[in-house]
């Protein structure tokens, strides 16, 4: 009882306000999004309103929005463009449907594998994506200075109104005001209404029209499939962004199971497949949501707006949704990150903006996120490798040499640990102590081996000591060196 009321009425006057605001931002953004994918303005003003709605009860982290994105929109076109809209409401079935299995096989713990550095390029290329995305409503020859005009009064009113007031979200007043200045002075500039036709009527329960045979899901699953994993990544990266602005913790395998719950729910509803949204998000936790309400607001709010209120929603100008879309690239850029250049590691630095660079290269979320994930893998096993130490002190008269192993034995430092012995020297039996190391491999067992047999080769006996319990169940499992019909296969006898 405690944690319903604590998600959904602690906060309920600023939850209602920041639904409003994210309701209004969302709508360009879903028509946008609808127009890339080739389908529709209602296909993705009803997938935002379904998966708001949805993710607001079923998902692991309260406050934050999920809808259409473009991350989504873009690996949709080629399913759309060769078999339409049908093939499409049933790969965002399936998508939701794979991302439930993946919150029950808990793939969601997988996010304490991304490095931090990697959630910062992220955060820094979706703010750089976000700016990007608005640059053509404010460039290119059409644009008049009212346009100009427009979005500077949108800015000043942003980030001027709360050094008066926290009252109201500044980003609300700003569309208000705006779209009253510019319906009462007549300025001929770029609206809502001139992105595509409202729907102007309620989504409604419908199966998808295509045939349930294994040729539809051979079209489909590739889609569905690459749906899901981008949905999932891109969400569970925002949950841990808003993790951090909110100094709380959220249920990844939860919201795993909640993004793929709405994704189903969409699909049934004539909507295309979502997930979070970092933007909107910003917007929400910046204007004071916090809680379950909030999302749960944007979406009935935007449903709505766009049905019953389509006429005065259409009228609000462009400009005013641009500069609360460039306070939201401005506040979710990491800015902090240009001075920790300096203080941070080298390879953190690389692993931060190499994922930057391929996001924005590629506008894939998932592809920037995959590079930065692989290259801090890289560095860290390059790291670990180096943290090996192979000594030795001679023992029984020079007769016999023990040598002590220190650090981590893996793929990474097998060649090192091989090259760490003196194969040459003319002893009786030499002693190798790994009770300060760890075998983690099946490279490292095979290094063993090769130490081993080679001062065998050399007519020196051979004994390991120290294994602890996990390096010895490895070696006793692959090693062949104790193992004699083993040796002679592997010396080709």
């Amino acid at each position: 009882m405690n944690s319903i009321r604590q998600d959904w009425f602690s906060n309920v006057r600023n939850d209602l306000l920041a639904g409003l605001v994210v309701a209004l931002a969302l709508i360009p953004e879903a028509i946008a999004f609808s127009i890339i994918a080739g389908v529709d303005p209602k296909v993705g003003l009803y997938a935002s309103f379904s998966i708001a709605v949805v993710t607001a009860f079923a998902g692991g982290r309260p406050g934050m929005i999920s809808a259409a994105t473009a991350a989504m929109a873009v690996l949709m076109v080629d399913l759309v463009a060769d078999h339409g809209l049908q093939y499409l409401l049933a790969a965002t079935v399936l998508t939701g449907l794979l991302q439930m299995l993946a919150g029950w096989l808990r793939l969601g713990n997988l996010m304490r594998f991304v490095a931090r550095s990697v959630i910062t390029g992220f955060v820094n290329a979706l703010a750089i994506l976000i700016f990007m995305a608005q640059l053509p409503e404010i460039t290119g020859a059409q644009m008049t200075w009212e346009v100009y005009a427009v979005l500077a009064a949108g800015l000043a009113i942003i980030y001027l109104l709360p050094l008066l007031t926290k009252a109201v979200p500044s980003p609300l007043v700003a569309i208000v005001l705006l779209t009253g200045v510019v319906l009462a002075l007549d300025l001929d500039i770029r609206t809502v209404g001139d992105m595509g036709q409202m729907p102007d009527s309620l989504p409604v329960f419908l199966l998808p029209d295509i045939p349930l045979n294994l040729e539809t899901l051979q079209i489909i699953f590739p889609v569905s499939a690459t749906l899901a994993v981008v949905g999932l990544l891109e969400s569970m990266m925002t949950a841990t962004i808003v993790d951090d602005l909110t100094d709380s913790k959220s249920n990844k395998n939860r919201e795993c199971v909640g993004q793929g719950v709405a994704n189903v729910a969409t699909g049934f509803l004539g909507g295309m497949a979502g997930c979070a949204m970092i933007g909107q998000t910003v917007i929400n936790v910046k204007s004071g949501g916090r809680g379950r309400l909030s999302t749960l607001v944007a979406g009935v709010f935007l449903l709505l707006l766009v049905v019953f209120a389509n006429e005065w929603v259409a009228q609000i100008p462009m400009a005013a949704l641009v500069a609360v879309m460039i306070m939201v690239s401005i506040g979710t850029f990491n800015w902090a990150s240009f001075r920790n250049l300096r203080e941070h590691p080298f390879d953190a630095n690389v692993v931060m903006i190499a994922t930057v660079l391929v996001t924005v290269f590629t506008h894939d979320l998932a592809q920037g996120v995959l590079v930065g994930v692989l290259l801090s893998g890289f560095f860290f096993a390059h790291k670990v490798s180096r943290v090996l130490y192979v000594g030795s002190t001679p023992a029984r008269e020079g007769r016999e040499r023990v040598y002590h192993v220190v650090g981590q034995v893996f793929f990474s430092s097998a060649d090192r640990f091989v090259a760490s012995f003196d194969y040459k020297e003319v002893i009786e039996q030499v002693t190798i102590d790994v009770s300060r190391a760890h075998f983690w491999d099946i490279t490292a067992v095979t290094a063993l081996d090769k130490v081993v047999l080679k001062f065998r080769r050399e007519g020196t006996e051979v004994e390991v000591v120290g294994l602890n319990e996990a390096s010895r169940t490895m070696v006793d499992r692959f090693a062949v060196h104790d193992k004699p019909e083993a040796v002679a296969d592997l010396m080709g006898h």
